[in-house]
């Protein structure tokens, strides 16, 4: 689907490409999907992002040596050519949009034609001339006036209704970015919200019914992802991430970027510790000879000028939930992921500002993935992994299309259940997101 071998130049349809491009790296994992169902990586290329600001292109032949590079060398490590590819996007403005289609079934019996009918209605929706579609999801069937109905066959009433949620993006942004993708002679398979991917990647199956909010603190971007009941219901993004963080601590120390970036990764905090007045940091200084002496300088104006981005970033955040109506009725739960999230305190930050219990969320360890590539800056290349290898496993059609199926193509979606293998992430996250009838049909 997504690869050819180098050798015949046939589709290999047993892999998946996923690319990731943020504002600080460019990530192509390509994932084989095994006789057991679950995906193994086997081609990894990242390294950093040109042309992009917040997410968006601003420099297209930039961003394009970027992606051609990335994916190359994940090329390389596979022993194929990508084709296809699933691409993560938290620029162009994410919005969701929950809407609601039904249909008069005339006080009788429902069966699965009619819930194909109202499918249909469903998939049709179309999002204004300026934004483009990215995600029909599914949240629950009505019945005259029950709602939150998971299988209404069978049931009686006078209407079927399906409550679904529209995820959107700006139309230039993401035109942009296919331009740019087409540009490397590749097609863009689908696009992903990242913070969707990351959640897919982070949370674990009772956070998703329960209710949690995921938070992936990117380069360039904040995404927010809000699930309840164990769908979708809002996503947005404010455009504040870790390297803004990067360029205040430049202006501060005034310090060369790059210097600034790794006094960030080695000692960079959010909130002070004991003793930060007494440690001192070698700062390498704008101009200065490479082998001239550094300035030194205590820890805690580091943490000082850390500190307030990164509340900054958590009040948008609480704003954007506020605005959204999620502030009072979302779950308490939040989860951190992305490469800022590894800022020591920012977890803390956040409890306080959101005022919700906080965890920091690992991607799941995919097999074949070397430990480089595991931590919170490659969740969303690890949770399209997962999207790309469920949409690989059901022919490629959107989320509704599983919900049912036309009868010819039931078989297709009837799935042997697998054991869960020790360690690996399993695939199934998209199908409990909205899928709810996939074992009935």
């Amino acid at each position: 689907m997504a690869m050819s071998d180098k050798k015949n130049g046939k589709p290999r349809r047993d892999m998946v490409a996923v690319l990731d491009l943020g504002t600080s790296k460019t990530a192509c994992f390509l994932a084989k999907l095994e006789d057991d169902g679950w995906p193994t990586v086997i081609g990894v290329g990242h390294q950093p992002s040109k042309g992009l600001r917040s997410g968006a292109v601003v420099d297209i032949e930039g961003a394009r040596a970027a992606v051609a590079a990335a994916v190359h060398a994940a090329e390389r490590m596979a022993g194929g050519m990508v084709k296809k590819v699933f691409v993560g996007i938290g620029c162009g403005r994410p919005a969701t949009e929950q809407v609601s289609v039904s249909i008069d079934t005339g006080g009788r019996e429902i069966g699965p034609a009619d819930i194909r009918k109202v499918l249909d209605l469903g998939k049709d929706r179309r999002p204004p001339a300026d934004r483009e579609l990215l995600h029909t999801l599914p949240m629950g069937f009505r019945v005259d006036d029950q709602r939150g109905i998971r299988d209404p066959r069978g049931l009686y009433g006078k209407t079927l209704g399906l409550d679904l949620n529209i995820v959107t993006a700006e139309a230039g942004p993401v035109r942009s970015l296919s331009t740019c993708i087409a540009g490397g002679h590749l097609d863009v398979e689908a696009f992903v919200v990242t913070p969707y991917a990351s959640a897919l990647a982070c949370l674990v199956d009772d956070e998703m019914t329960l209710g949690t909010i995921v938070i992936d603190m990117g380069g360039g971007t904040t995404d927010i992802a809000a699930f309840q009941n164990g769908a979708l219901v809002f996503a947005d993004s404010v455009p504040i991430g870790g390297s803004h963080a990067t360029q205040d601590i430049a202006h501060g120390l005034s310090t060369p970027i790059a210097a600034a970036e790794r006094i960030k990764i080695q000692y960079g905090g959010a909130v002070a510790q004991p003793g930060d007045d007494r440690a001192v940091l070698d700062v390498p200084q704008i101009g200065a000879p490479e082998e001239g002496p550094p300035n030194h300088m205590p820890k805690s104006l580091l943490v000082g000028i850390i500190k307030p981005r990164i509340e900054e970033t958590f009040e948008l955040v609480r704003a954007k939930l506020e605005k959204s109506g999620l502030a009072k009725s979302a779950a308490r739960r939040v989860v951190l992921t992305g490469g800022a999230s590894q800022l020591a305190g920012a977890d803390q930050i956040a409890g306080s500002v959101l005022d919700r219990q906080v965890r920091l969320g690992r991607p799941r360890r995919l097999r074949g993935l070397a430990e480089s590539a595991t931590g919170p800056a490659f969740a969303v290349a690890t949770g399209l992994v997962l999207y790309a290898i469920e949409r690989h496993d059901s022919g490629g059609l959107a989320e509704l299309a599983a919900l049912a199926p036309p009868k010819t193509a039931r078989l297709r979606f009837k799935t042997e259940r697998k054991p869960q293998p020790e360690g690996p992430a399993r695939p199934g996250m998209i199908r409990r997101l909205g899928t709810w009838f996939h074992d009935h049909f």
